[in-house]
């Protein structure tokens, strides 16, 4: 019984989470990491404070900076599934300081107390995504006198943020769409949520601390090479508050994923674009196959465009819209996706919109 009792006890290791995430995420070894060893921290101390022991473990909330289409979301995701609590996904643009039209932040708690079946227990160990948390920088840089100066979404919004980051015990509306009614609210304590907020910081991503764009042949390979890591101070002058990054201490950046990690994407993880078709087509007893010249491509279009992991899924809905429609009149065959009927449809495509 002992033995049984502390194994329920135990903790998933960062390698054991970092294996897991690996197992779906490509690439971003640093950045898988660095959020394995802050959820294992987290887990411990959600652990001490549930066996009601004296802890001095801090909070280990997360800021992953990183290109579009970089991972981040699906890190984060997958981090909640492996933890098995409940996740949710908010973008920080809905909100705006208390007392104007917008939501308050409570909101994203309320948010996940929907996705945990109105369990305050479980609730309290959840995990909340804040994406877009650049668009929430600093804007009001001259006076301070006047309406005009008000930042109400972007300073103000960090400022509210403060005390959920931290931890402390909430009022949030069990109504998501009526979180004005305030007759209907419970009581949440924030502190064993792990928050972890994403955004692309493209003008620090891309000009890094020297402020100048690398050019000439093999200035990419080589700006790649001698990047430095995203200062606190720079992300200050971005218009980030100090109190804000100091709430999130665990600092992970993303790299821009390459063609061959690209390939991988599509092919290796279990829920891979690829084996969705292939699933779809083969409930009309057709097989799909995709040759590596037409992969190499649809993964060199998305790099040339900058679109990363996210554009792929838009590429290739263009590309096989035409075998989707006509598959279920057509049973029984083979269809391969080659290079040349890759970029016959890649043609069209450069004049459509494609949204990531």
């Amino acid at each position: 019984m002992e033995s049984s009792a502390r194994r329920e006890e135990a903790v998933l290791t960062p390698r054991e989470i970092f294996d897991r995430l690996d197992h779906f995420v490509i690439g971003q070894d640093a950045a898988k990491r660095a959020v394995a060893i802050a959820a294992h921290n987290h887990l411990k101390r959600v652990q001490a404070r549930r066996l009601r022991r004296q802890s001095l473990i801090k909070k280990s909330n997360i800021l992953l900076i990183g290109p579009t289409g970089s991972g981040k979301t699906h890190i984060a995701r997958n981090l909640a599934d492996i933890l098995q609590v409940p996740f949710t996904t908010v973008d920080a643009t809905e909100y705006t300081e208390a007392g104007y039209y917008g939501k308050d932040v409570e909101v994203m708690i309320s948010d996940l107390l929907f996705k945990a079946n109105h369990s305050v227990e479980d609730t309290q160990r959840g995990i909340i995504f804040i994406d877009e948390v650049d668009k929430i920088a600093r804007r009001s840089q001259g006076a301070r006198n006047g309406a005009g100066s008000r930042d109400i979404g972007g300073e103000g919004v960090q400022q509210a943020l403060l005390k959920l980051l931290e931890g402390r015990e909430v009022y949030v509306p069990l109504n998501v769409t009526q979180a004005w009614n305030k007759s209907d609210f419970v009581q949440v304590d924030t502190r064993d949520i792990l928050f972890i907020c994403a955004g692309t910081f493209s003008d620090l991503h891309e000009y890094g601390e020297e402020g100048g764009r690398a050019l000439g042949f093999g200035a990419e390979e080589a700006a790649k090479r001698s990047r430095k890591r995203i200062s606190t101070k720079q992300l200050v002058d971005f218009g980030m508050m100090a109190e804000f990054l100091g709430r999130l201490p665990v600092v992970v950046q993303l790299e821009r994923l390459g063609e061959p990690e690209l390939i991988r994407v599509l092919t290796e993880p279990p829920d891979s674009i690829i084996r969705e078709f292939r699933e779809l087509l083969a409930m009309d007893d057709i097989e799909l196959e995709f040759a590596d010249g037409g992969l190499r491509e649809v993964v060199r279009y998305s790099v040339d465009r900058g679109l990363g992991a996210r554009g792929l899924r838009s590429i290739l809905e263009f590309i096989m819209a035409d075998i989707m429609f006509d598959a279920p009149e057509h049973r029984r065959r083979r269809v391969e996706v080659d290079a040349d009927f890759v970029r016959q449809r890649l043609v069209g495509l450069d004049s459509a919109q494609i949204g990531v």
